[in-house]
């Protein structure tokens, strides 16, 4: 199958390329400002900036793909109340192209979504539970699963993801990334005891993002996350010990009510993750599952060696 996908070369999309290449389909990757080396996974790359219409009708067009899978996205919170338009045309404007491109083409489309759009007060949420977004970003994909299911109703689907976890293009993408990254650089990270999560790891949602694009028949919205929930302080302990590195000194417990943030973040967020664990073959992860997979940055490995040595 030629699949058309969009972020190649963030978290999710990175990953994605290489789950699909794997199961022997074609993937096209859009990429904006990726300055690496040729992504793993793809075979055609394409710069565009995904905010340019024209430019992404063209590029769709022309690849005339079986599937479309949109895993770009504006998804810091922080970023979409500084930069609102950008925010919103990303995730708003280029899903719902996607969607009338989709239908124009008779294609597959796998939009991605949050766990975000719910306000955390309820857990654990279920597909068909009402939603309550706290934030601005949470806000703009609501409104992207509707402009979605309302161009492409018959072939669209839409998948709440959650914090995700693995191995990025860039080694800068994924929480423990950015936390080596942090502790590396002499930071301390300040993790809540009181956000829940029920973290994924990014080719295991690949997988199931992959498979959907077969699954012609499951339309509309759909949840998927790991098999655990956790805190934001308690993932951040074992991604510490998944290294070897001493978390004394690097790790310090907070509270999220109360704390002042510049994108409001809800508490809980556990995920119902039916019908998709009965109707696919992929199934959800238990986190030591996942933390086993987890690799440090090549740019990392001397830094991480040298905590692991004074440990």
């Amino acid at each position: 199958m030629r699949i058309l996908l969009t972020g190649a070369s963030g978290l999710l999309g990175g990953n994605f390329a290489v789950v699909a290449a794997r199961a022997g389909h074609e993937v096209i990757g859009t990429v904006g400002g990726w300055s690496g080396p040729a992504l793993s996974g793809l075979a055609q790359q394409i710069r565009l900036e995904l905010r340019d219409g024209d430019a992404l009708a063209a590029a769709v067009r022309a690849a005339r793909p079986a599937a479309i899978v949109n895993c770009a996205a504006v998804s810091d919170p922080g970023q979409s109340e500084r930069e609102p338009e950008v925010a919103a045309a990303l995730n708003v404007g280029m899903p719902r192209q996607l969607a009338m491109l989709a239908r124009e083409l008779g294609a597959r489309l796998v939009h991605v979504s949050t766990e975000q759009v719910f306000d955390g007060t309820r857990a654990p949420y279920g597909v068909g539970d009402p939603v309550a977004p706290l934030n601005g970003y949470a806000r703009l994909k609501v409104e992207s699963e509707r402009v979605v299911l309302a161009a492409a109703p018959e072939l669209a689907a839409v998948v709440r993801a959650p914090l995700l976890m693995g191995n990025s293009p860039g080694g800068r993408r994924s929480v423990h990334e950015r936390l080596l990254l942090d502790w590396s650089e002499g930071r301390v990270a300040r993790l809540f005891t009181d956000e829940i999560r029920q973290v994924a790891l990014a080719d295991n949602l690949a997988a199931v993002l992959v498979e959907l694009c077969a699954r012609r028949e499951l339309c509309g919205v759909f949840h998927w996350a790991g098999a655990e929930p956790v805190s934001r302080h308690w993932l951040g302990l074992a991604i510490a010990a998944r290294f070897g590195i001493p978390a004394e000194g690097r790790i310090v417990a907070a509270q999220l009510l109360g704390s002042p943030l510049e994108a409001t973040r809800p508490a809980d967020l556990r995920l119902e993750l039916r019908p998709l664990t009965e109707l696919l073959a992929t199934k959800s992860e238990v986190l030591g599952a996942q933390l086993a997979r987890l690799e440090v940055p090549e740019s990392l490995r001397a830094a991480v060696a040298t905590m692991r040595a004074v440990a």
